[in-house]
């Protein structure tokens, strides 16, 4: 196939993109390269991209509507995975402008070009953001999720309404995967493991939200990559049974889906923190802090509707995961990597 990944020199984008080429697609990655965090970081990813013959690198932003259906125009992609978009909670507490233009109006651009030069499927990032203040544990995608707590999760929550709406008017098969926890190599500097292993290494202090007292769905990158692209070869089509009477937010009777993927198993923070410590071999100095606004106490994905839909299930061991990417990062920062501790 021919796809097209937007956000491809992000830390999922990357690892799509690769898993994508690995095995035998052409991939043509489109990222506008923010100043949102280290640049250098987004180009080594785009740099390891191009090593492989069947990569194409576009320096496009999605909120450039002109230059995206130029592009679609001339590739005509048999598929989309759409992962551009501003990501971070925290950060949309001080800069919300920015969620707005890159996650509203660019994927109200994406939308707009998948109508006019159409595709077997468009997949895109939504985010386990969406369930809000929900405490019912596990996260199902049949949960009502109207109380976000973050103007980030409000951005993701619109994409899946504004996803069905162009299934139900246009067609466009869509599925909105909600994402939790990632981590691994080539992660970004705003992440929690990111954070702490750099302030492990330089002897300062960890912080520790909520007394240290969360729980997350720690999910591994390759796990995550090997189920976008399972879903790519799976569009949803419309549910003929759908029972409107009783509509389940998950599917529908247009050709749109919603799907968790996570480790489907909470950890603790601390958990993660003590694999951390013992990949890196140095303990940790703790700063127990208060919750954060937008933070919430724990996140579990139910993964069911994935595993029934792709036969596959994300299972990666913190311990191993983690240990991974302690590798990548003394590998990356201290023999050559780009950047410097």
């Amino acid at each position: 196939m021919k796809v097209l990944v937007t956000g491809a020199a992000g830390f999922i984008g990357m690892h799509v993109a690769q898993r994508l080429l690995d095995r035998g697609d052409r991939v043509l990655g489109l990222d506008n390269l923010s100043e949102y965090y280290d640049v250098n970081l987004k180009l080594a990813r785009v740099a390891e991209l191009k090593k492989h013959p069947a990569f194409e690198f576009h320096r496009i932003d999605i909120i450039d509507a002109p230059a995206l259906e130029q592009l679609m125009a001339k590739e005509r992609f048999d598929s989309i995975v759409h992962l551009a978009a501003q990501a971070g909670v925290r950060y949309s507490l001080t800069n919300p402008h920015a969620y707005i233009e890159s996650n509203i109006t660019g994927f109200l651009n994406v939308l707009e070009a998948c109508r006019k030069h159409p595709v077997r499927h468009l997949v895109y990032a939504s985010s386990s953001s969406v369930y809000g203040g929900n405490t019912k544990l596990p996260f199902s995608e049949s949960d009502n999720v109207d109380h976000p707590v973050s103007l980030y999760a409000v951005t993701k929550k619109s994409n899946e309404l504004m996803a069905h709406s162009y299934s139900h008017l246009f067609g466009i098969p869509t599925t909105g995967l909600r994402f939790f926890t990632v981590y691994g190599p080539w992660g970004r500097p705003d992440m929690a493991l990111f954070i702490f292993t750099k302030a492990i290494l330089e002897g300062r202090p960890v912080d520790l939200f909520n007394n240290g007292d969360m729980q997350r769905d720690f999910t591994y990158i390759d796990d995550i990559a090997e189920g976008v692209v399972r879903v790519v070869d799976r569009p949803p089509s419309s549910d003929e049974k759908f029972d409107k009477a009783k509509p389940d937010p998950a599917h529908s009777w247009a050709p749109y889906q919603m799907l968790n993927i996570g480790n489907n198993g909470p950890a603790a923070l601390l958990e993660y923190l003590s694999a951390l410590e013992n990949a890196l071999g140095r303990k940790a100095q703790r700063n127990l802090m208060p919750m954060q606004p937008g933070d919430v106490r724990a996140t579990f994905a139910d993964t069911g509707r994935l595993t029934e839909w792709t036969h596959f299930s994300p299972g990666t061991q913190i311990g191993e995961g983690v240990k991974r990417f302690a590798d990548w990062y003394r590998s990356y920062y201290e023999t050559g990597g780009v950047g410097q501790l």
